[in-house]
Parts: C-alpha cells; structure tokens; sequence
C-alpha cells in the first residue's frame, strides 16, 4: 500500500488542512441539526452557516496555495483539489438549504426531517473518516467505507421518492409543495457531495495501491 506522505511530501499540511476542511462540514451538519430543532433561532443559525462556509473557503485558498509552493506530480495535485472542492461543496450547499428554509418556515411548518438529517450525519461522518485514514490508507477499508457512502446515496434516492409520492398526492397547497421539493432537493444534494467525497478519496487510493 502506497505512502500520502510520499505523495505530498514530508510534510503533512494537506492532511491538517483536507482534515479541518471535513471538519468544517461536519460542523455545518451539526448546524443543520441545531436548525432544525430550534426553528425561531434560525436568523441566528444562518450567520452560523456563513461563519463555517468561510471558514471553509478559507481552507480550500490554503490547500491552493499549498500546492503552488509544494512538489506533487500534475494528476495528484488535481486529486489533492478535487478533493478540497469537494469538501468545501458540503457547508456551501448546507447553507443554502438554511436560507431557503429560513425564507419558507412558516409554508413548511410541521415538517419533519429528521430521516434525511440521520442519513447525512452517518455520511458526513464517514467522509470524516476517510479523509482521516488518508494518512495511512488501506485500501480495503476505503472500499467498505465507500461503499458505506453509495449505499447512504441509493437510500436518500429512495427516500426522495416517497417524499415526493406524498407531495404529489394532492393533499397539499401548491406553494408548500414548491417549498418542500427545493428543501429536499438540497438535502438530497448535500448526500451527494458527500458522496462525491467519498469517490475522490477512493479514486486517490486505489489508482496508488
């Protein structure tokens, strides 16, 4: 099995800094889940959101500037940014899904999602590990673990489409349904770029193992 720190050098600034960036997503996670709880502090929560993608975007600048000053072949400094891009898309979709939801609270009273909630906390939660195991990768616990992450994807599907069953059903005022179909579009989404993730990193460890 193939060394990061080979790839990247001796030093370790882009594992610190890819693992503050899934840091970050998972916080913004956490934020959702703090939003969704307590939907009269969700003024607050937005600038919470803000904070995070910043900060975030900061990281991903970082990993950027890294790599100009830093000795890696072509094809892994794309992987090295396509990994930080990916990363960084996760609070950056998060805090959209704040503002829409902000901006529809009162037309989605009521509504429960606390199943989506659950499936982004186990992905994300996995992205963290695997950015984690970068520095010292197996290869067979990066196909479990991103398998883990295409099999959290095919559930949020499947869960999207008994969503939108029971929005089509006609039981709901138009303006709701319009509502609740772009809220969880973007969670759906934010899954996605979870799972994106999840193939960069395996991508980087299977085409070096």
């Amino acid at each position: 099995m193939f060394s990061l720190q080979k790839l990247f050098g001796r030093d370790e600034v882009f594992f610190d800094l890819l693992e503050k960036s899934a840091t970050e997503a998972q916080q913004s996670v956490q934020l959702m889940r703090k939003m969704l709880q307590n939907p009269d502090e969700t003024g607050a929560t937005i600038a919470e959101f803000s904070v995070l993608r910043k900060k975030d975007k900061q990281i991903t600048e970082e990993i950027r500037s890294q790599l100009t000053q830093t000795f890696v072949t072509p094809l892994e400094r794309e992987d090295i940014e396509a990994l930080a891009n990916a990363l960084y898309k996760i609070p950056k979709t998060l805090e959209k899904f704040g503002e829409r939801l902000q901006l529809a609270t009162a037309l989605v009273s009521g509504t429960s999602f606390a199943k989506q909630a659950e499936l982004l906390d186990t992905a994300i939660q996995t992205v963290v590990q695997m950015v984690r195991e970068l520095r010292k990768p197996n290869l067979g616990s990066m196909k479990e673990l991103n398998g883990k992450l295409q099999y959290l994807e095919g559930a949020a599907d499947n869960l999207m489409l008994d969503l939108l069953r029971g929005l089509y059903s006609g039981d709901h005022d138009a303006v709701r349904v319009i509502a609740l179909k772009d809220l969880y579009e973007l969670l759906e989404k934010v899954i996605d770029r979870c799972r994106d993730a999840g193939n960069v990193i395996f991508h980087i460890v299977l085409k070096n193992s």
